[in-house]
């Protein structure tokens, strides 16, 4: 099946959300600053990530470019990705027993122009003892995960509940995707007498 979009990210979660839903890719990954502004909100941060991603990925492609970034935020905090197991296991204790929202944005970059979208979805995980944190960082699982945490890994069993987009929350809300990608002129489904791959 030949890549119907760029995405402008190595992140396998975003190519994989992506194919669920019969979209395949060119992965193109790009080499942006992802530090956060002064006086930057969160949204303002994931949405010019989004953005910059898919304007850099677009560049010598005739494909649309898909951008995207997540961000998980507490009281106004951008938690990244953990520098450490310290630091991992910092966050997952501030996270514990409350809630907090993950911020996904996406831009896609196409013949419609730029469009983009952001979407906000609530957290609440259970209370975390410090022999489960322990254990999951020795998965090697929350390494490389903003927030110290995978929801669709391990991490699932600490959370309580979500109010919004789960796929959102693993790196691509898909159902927003799927419009941006519409409006793009990225066909979901194949026309009547196609072939479906």
């Amino acid at each position: 099946m030949s890549p119907v979009l760029r995405l402008a990210s190595a992140s396998p979660r975003r190519r994989d959300l992506l194919a669920s839903i019969g979209i395949a890719v060119e992965v193109a990954p790009v080499d942006i600053d992802e530090t956060p502004r002064p006086d930057e909100s969160a949204e303002a941060y994931v949405r010019r990530l989004a953005r910059e991603k898919a304007e850099t990925g677009a560049r010598g492609s005739a494909l649309p470019t898909l951008g995207s970034d997540t961000a998980v935020v507490q009281d106004g905090r951008i938690l990244g990705k953990p520098r450490d197991r310290a630091h991992a296991a910092e966050m997952l204790s501030a996270l514990s027993g409350r809630a907090h929202a993950v911020l996904t944005a996406v831009a896609v970059v196409g013949p419609a122009g730029l469009l983009e979208t952001c979407v906000t979805t609530r957290v609440v995980m259970r209370s975390v003892a410090a022999g489960e944190i322990d254990a999951y960082w020795a998965t090697g699982e929350p390494a490389d995960k903003a927030g110290g945490y995978a929801i669709q890994g391990r991490a699932a069993v600490f959370v309580e509940r979500i109010e919004g987009s789960h796929s959102a929350v693993v790196g691509l809300p898909l159902f927003e995707t799927a419009e941006l990608l519409r409006r793009q002129g990225i066909a979901l489904w194949p026309a009547a007498g196609e072939a479906v791959s």
